[in-house]
């Protein structure tokens, strides 16, 4: 297929809740589309009520890629799933496809659609700095991050031990700020970028709700059948918006109704980061997820 005619990669992201994989799957079929995954939670075996993995029957027969790939005590690594998105999306468009990009994880965007080469690691450094978080929890790694690079730590949530680990040790390794490290903008792919979002009262009431619906669809039954597959010894997965919540209510440190408002409390906090990521963006074009005219919208940016 000539190059020009290679199908662009269409982006949907935003923040949780906005509206983003109902969006996805109206386009997919409007457009000949497959969806590529790209919220970080998602790509875990067996985390699908706490993720809002969509069913098998709400994917409605669009493919879905990138679903299910990582098992629970799995660190999560962007540069691993920069190299399994691009096969994936390279597969579709060569099939004249339109890959579909969607989630809210900004980084394993950015990582996809950008010539994105990850800052080396050195196991000594690492090991020092988990040696640390597990003894003394990330609370003071943390604070040390944020006085060394506070636009890094502006991004990061102050209960994610293994991303405060990697940035220090960007940090101690190249003598930058690891900010500093990340590249300026330089296309990977052609793409549309696509965002998402709705009014802070109506998002925070859709927070509240998905909660709820996820503890009343058996969210800890899902936690503690993930036990025996070591989601304890995940360090990310077992740090996940309401599986955390849900293991500390297991273990009967928070009641059901603490570890909800928990939860829903922890959720908004990572919206709020969300969306200053994206924000960043200027290629992004934002709708309303409330619009009537949503999809409408959207397909006329698409051409």
């Amino acid at each position: 297929m000539p190059f020009d005619l290679v199908p662009r990669v269409v982006t949907v992201v935003g923040p949780t809740a906005a509206g983003k994989s109902a969006l996805s799957i109206a386009l997919a079929h409007a457009l000949g589309g497959e969806v590529v995954n790209a919220d970080s939670m998602q790509l875990y075996r067996g985390m699908d009520i706490g993720t809002a993995k969509l069913t098998a029957e709400e994917r409605e027969g669009v493919p879905h890629h990138l679903l299910d790939v990582w098992d629970v005590t799995a660190p999560a690594a962007v540069a691993e799933y920069q190299t399994l998105a691009r096969a994936a999306i390279d597969d579709i468009r060569a099939r004249g496809r339109v890959p579909l990009l969607v989630g809210g994880s900004g980084l394993y965007i950015r990582a996809v659609l950008e010539e994105f080469e990850f800052p080396g690691t050195d196991p000594d450094v690492r090991a020092r700095l988990e040696a640390e978080l597990a003894a003394n929890g990330p609370a003071a790694l943390f604070e040390r991050l944020r006085h060394w690079d506070p636009a890094a730590a502006a991004n990061i949530l102050p209960s994610n031990g293994r991303r405060i680990v990697r940035a220090l040790e960007v940090i101690e390794l190249t003598g930058r700020p690891f900010t500093a490290t990340l590249p300026q903008p330089t296309p990977h792919y052609p793409a549309l970028q696509i965002g998402v979002d709705r009014e802070t009262e109506a998002l925070d009431e859709r927070i509240a709700r998905r909660v709820d619906a996820m503890w009343a669809a058996g969210l800890v039954e899902e936690v503690r059948g993930l036990l025996p597959a070591g989601l304890r010894d995940g360090r990310t997965a077992s740090r996940a918006l309401g599986y955390q919540q849900a293991l500390a209510q297991l273990d009967g440190d928070l009641t059901e109704a603490e570890a909800k408002a928990a939860t829903v409390q922890g959720t908004r906090r990572f919206v709020r980061r969300q969306r200053s990521w994206f924000k960043r963006d200027p290629a992004i074009h934002w709708l309303d997820g409330a619009s009537d005219t949503l999809v409408a919208d959207a397909l006329a940016l698409a051409g």
